[in-house]
């Protein structure tokens, strides 16, 4: 992939403010971070060790156990610091196995959610992909880390700046972060790989359309109490499979169609 990633001394200072979140950590759940946030006044290289275990901890009790098993995406979610796109307030949260709360009441995806969207698509190196809802850019990261070059539209002002800001911050090259909606976009362009973080309440075949021939699109259908995550692969210029993965719920695509209310 040709991507230098950044030193891991971007993490102590990542820490020094999850440290100071002990006592908020306590009511939260997460896994065993009792260690990470006993005190502050470690080491630059104790924090390190630290932040590596908690990422560790996730990946094996999180992710992995969510039947994600491809080396390749575990291996981008220990390089990619997930605490580096976490919002300062919610930085005690960062390996927890929980929505992470963003502005405009968006949530950052469960790590585990994460893993199984990248293991659906396994971007390649020479591939384009389109991500709509960057978020923070945790999983613009990840996909970038994966793929050749990456296009993320974002609704929000506001988290597109901040997922510009860490992206460049975690030092990766070949993204670009556009303030748009992704429902009001018809340029014509074709991507390997199309990734929804929000979903949509009834499927919208535009995403779709916009595949190249071999080209995945994974999407998260429906309302709660249940949604299905699904992967969709165009196998020729007039064909396309359509695969179901597994229930999940996620916050829905800002201006995406609603079905309709009932009424009595």
């Amino acid at each position: 992939m040709g991507q230098a990633y950044p030193s891991e001394g971007l993490a102590p200072s990542v820490f020094d403010h999850i440290s100071s979140q002990a006592g908020l950590a306590a009511g939260a759940k997460t896994l065993n971070f009792s260690g990470l946030f006993r005190r502050r006044n470690k080491s630059n290289r104790e924090a390190r060790v630290q932040t590596v275990d908690a990422r560790e901890q996730m990946i094996e009790q999180q992710v992995r156990a969510w039947e994600v098993l491809d080396e390749r995406v575990l291996d981008v979610l220990r390089r990619v610091p997930r605490e580096l796109f976490v919002p300062q307030g919610q930085r005690y949260r960062a390996y927890a196995d929980a929505e992470v709360p963003l502005p405009r009441g968006q949530h950052m995806l469960r790590p585990s959610v994460v893993g199984r969207l990248l293991q659906a698509l396994l971007p390649l190196p020479a591939e384009q992909v389109l991500e709509v809802g960057a978020g923070t850019g945790f999983v613009t990261a990840c996909l970038r880390t994966l793929a050749g070059q990456v296009r993320s539209v974002e609704i929000f002002p506001e988290l597109a700046e901040a997922a510009r800001h860490n992206l460049a911050l975690f030092g990766l090259r070949d993204i670009e972060v556009a303030d748009a909606d992704a429902l009001q976009e018809e340029s014509g362009a074709r991507y390997d790989v199309i990734a929804l973080t929000a979903s949509l309440p009834v499927y919208d075949a535009r995403f779709e359309r916009m595949l190249k021939v071999g080209g995945r699109l994974f999407v998260v259908v429906g309302h709660p109490p249940v949604m299905d995550a699904r992967l969709v692969q165009r196998t020729s210029a007039d064909s396309l499979t359509r695969r179901s993965l597994f229930e999940t719920v996620i916050d829905p695509l800002v201006n995406a169609v609603r079905p309709p209310e009932f009424t009595f």
